[in-house]
């Protein structure tokens, strides 16, 4: 191409939308349009976008339509559009593309997951690919013992598909119930050759050792290999048939001085103090607090909604808040997700925040949102003169858990004139 002012050859690498060689060139080109009053050239725009191919027009405009509403930047429209030209000039019209061709023939430069996006929103991707936790099934259970391999791969598939008469678990589920079992699976190879001569004895052995959540975590783990085994006719009897899963609970005393401070040092961040104040004035659980959205909030009339129990909201949950909200709106104003909390991953989307997004700073304090609601609880059922009903309405909590609170609230507070008194 050459420059439209001296018809000089333009560089070779510049960029598609340039029309003139140098500056001088565009700013004598500009000065002698207005002299002559002539219209300035029209904006360069991206082939797609004129395409005569109708699926790569529709695709085109689909990818300009979600730019749009999910804020995303010129470079990254350009790139995708790119990316939309090279999967589907010359395919035929309704001819799915295949993840793996988005991953395989798209440039180096283009956002494979805003590609898929459009072609999804078209009904144009078909997801051949293998999910991950599938090949880290393949990949951890091929380094298991031979005798033992086989019956923890159909273990762990089964758990990740369900089956007949068990619901389909989470990869997260996949991934400890492994982690759990390995280290056992590793000490009875020593002198087992498959996972029918393990007995009882061997795994009181192992888990003799263990204590608190890992021992009960581990238990879980270990009678669901051992009842799955049995149902397929792996081993002749089941060893962990008696096993039973005591539950390790968590502190229910009032937090220490030191822990309130560690608190106070992790909220510093807009989300953080949302967090620690859903957690310490509404009792809220981690995924509660992750599934927040913003049709739970009704701000005019000071109510929020949290895992469908609607509460009161105070003045200092009230003012972080809209904090947050003010944060938010000012970071991501275009983002289509109505969840509460998001980060800059999610914000592209409409999925919730991860786990690790709300507790890895507070654990790294030393502290767990689970321990900041405990306490939170336990300090209504002192207020409240430890009556399980009250407890019940306020937080929502299963008539179990309200009256766990309430007697040890009332432990606590049966124990105050005694120390009193030896003072």
């Amino acid at each position: 191409m050459n420059c439209l002012h001296c018809g000089a050859p333009i560089p070779a690498g510049s960029r598609r939308d340039r029309v003139y060689c140098n500056n001088n060139c565009s700013a004598l080109a500009s000065y002698y349009r207005r002299k002559n009053g002539a219209a300035p050239p029209s904006r360069w725009q991206h082939p797609a976008l004129e395409s005569a191919d109708p699926a790569l027009r529709a695709a085109a405009d689909r990818a300009g339509q979600l730019g749009q509403a999910h804020g995303w930047s010129p470079s990254t429209l350009r790139c995708t559009l790119d990316g939309l030209t090279v999967l589907l000039a010359g395919r035929s019209a309704g001819e799915r593309v295949t993840l793996t061709e988005i991953r395989t023939r798209t440039p180096r430069h283009t956002s494979a997951p805003r590609v898929a996006e459009v072609l999804a929103a078209l009904d144009l991707l078909e997801d051949d690919s293998t999910p991950a936790v599938r090949s880290w099934i393949e990949r951890r259970t091929s380094e298991l013992p031979q005798g033992f391999a086989s019956a923890v791969r159909a273990w762990l598939l089964v758990l990740l598909d369900g089956d007949a008469r068990a619901r389909s678990r989470s990869p997260a589920s996949i991934y400890v119930y492994f982690t759990a079992v390995q280290p056992l699976i590793d000490r009875w190879a020593a002198d087992r050759g498959h996972l029918r001569e393990v007995t009882a004895a061997d795994i009181t052995a192992v888990l003799d050792p263990l204590r608190g959540h890992q021992l009960r975590t581990t238990t879980v783990a270990v009678r669901s290999l051992f009842r799955f085994a049995k149902k397929r006719g792996l081993i002749f009897a089941n060893p962990a048939a008696r096993l039973t899963a005591a539950d390790p609970g968590g502190s229910l005393l009032p937090m220490t001085d030191a822990e309130i401070r560690a608190i106070e040092q992790a909220a510093t961040s807009p989300a953080q103090r949302l967090i620690v104040a859903l957690a310490a004035i509404h009792a809220a659980r981690w995924a509660a607090i992750r599934d927040l959205t913003l049709d739970d909030l009704d701000l005019p009339n000071r109510r929020i909604t949290i895992a469908g129990h609607p509460q009161r909201l105070g003045e200092l949950t009230h003012r972080v808040l809209r904090a947050w909200l003010g944060h938010r709106r000012a970071t991501w104003p275009h983002t289509p997700n109505r969840h509460v909390l998001i980060s800059a991953k999610t914000a592209l989307g409409s999925g919730p925040v991860t786990r690790s997004y709300l507790t890895w700073n507070l654990q790294r304090h030393g502290v767990s949102i689970e321990r900041i609601r405990r306490d939170r609880v336990l300090h209504e059922a002192l207020t409240a003169r430890a009556d399980p009903l009250h407890l019940a309405l306020v937080f929502g909590l299963s008539h179990t858990a309200a009256s766990k609170c309430a007697l040890i609230a009332c432990d606590l507070l049966a124990d105050q004139p005694t120390e009193a008194g030896h003072q």
